[in-house]
């Protein structure tokens, strides 16, 4: 299944090939965030990570939204791929 991703404001086009595995979404309060190029940035780098679905990141509310194949990826992965960039992670909620 291919699928096509547009983000809001600040974000970027992406185009990616999803898998059959088990998707999470989870939302990430995100601490670090100077400006909307950091959330753009984190978030490009995030859809360049295999396993990843979706990323949407936004710098007023400073969180970050992460659709993941479980299968691939997992909370403590992604916890510590977006710390690594300099930001400091919370989760808020997921589904």
């Amino acid at each position: 299944m291919q699928r096509i991703t547009l983000a809001g404001a600040g974000g970027l086009a992406s185009l990616g090939t999803t898998g059959a595995g088990e998707r999470r979404t989870v939302t990430y309060r995100v601490t670090g965030f100077s400006c909307v190029t950091c959330a753009v940035g984190l978030e490009t780098m995030l859809r360049q990570q295999k396993g990843i679905m979706r990323a949407e990141a936004s710098y007023p509310d400073a969180k970050v939204l992460v659709e993941f194949d479980r299968q691939l990826l997992t909370d403590n992965w992604l916890r510590a791929f977006i710390g690594d960039k300099g930001f400091t992670v919370q989760e808020e909620k997921r589904d």
